[in-house]
């Protein structure tokens, strides 16, 4: 605890919610939805399963606040997208590094690709709303720089015209990572040159 200090029971309190969440996304990530318990996660926190239920009835309500609870760093994204400074082409490998490093390096992120594709069909007015709140807008902000890239004539417009294509090898990494974890030996730096090279390159060549 920061400087031995004790939190009060309002404090503690405070943090509960956030506890809980942190323990309900290690337990799903470890089980998955279906087989997570939440006399479990409450066990992580060090509460009963009835507190638990004081902040979130349901189990599946818990899932989805720990989905939003999760996409932090999808809205840092979205947030610091507003101010990419340059010509398009700066602006493009500026977006892809965020990426990279708000989605690709963070566990959370990865994880949340899990749980989209392993449980989309459990809750799909979750999924839908989740990617109209976080990967439709990132989606259109990569395809607004490509739109001006193209008015500027820094790009060719027919590769310009699918924004999803641009995200394609980055999403490939997440996959990997979600796969084998740190078991593979995977140059992050290297592979993120190598991405935006393929991007600019057939964007400009």
């Amino acid at each position: 605890m920061p400087n031995g200090k004790r939190l009060t029971r309002a404090e503690q309190k405070a943090l509960r919610p956030l506890q809980i969440l942190e323990a309900a996304f290690e337990e799903f990530v470890k089980n998955g939805y279906a087989a997570s318990r939440v006399e479990d996660i409450a066990e992580r926190v060090g509460v009963t399963k009835g507190t638990v239920y004081v902040y979130f009835p349901t189990k599946e309500q818990l899932f989805e606040a720990m989905i939003q609870h999760i996409s932090a760093p999808l809205r840092k994204v979205l947030r610091t997208s507003d101010t990419l400074k340059g010509r398009a082409a700066e602006k493009l490998q500026q977006f892809i590094e965020l990426l990279y490093d708000h989605i690709v390096d963070d566990r959370k992120s990865r994880e949340l690709m899990r749980f989209v594709i392993a449980e989309g069909a459990r809750f799909p007015d979750l999924i839908d709303r989740h990617h109209e709140e976080f990967i439709a807008p990132i989606i259109g902000r990569i395809q607004e720089i490509l739109d001006e890239g193209v008015a500027l004539n820094e790009f060719r417009r027919k590769p310009a015209e699918f924004a999803d294509v641009t995200m394609s090898p980055m999403l490939a990494m997440v996959i990997v990572r979600l796969i084998f974890d740190d078991r593979q030996d995977i140059d992050r730096n290297a592979f993120r040159h190598e991405h935006l090279q393929l991007v600019l390159n057939s964007l400009t060549g």
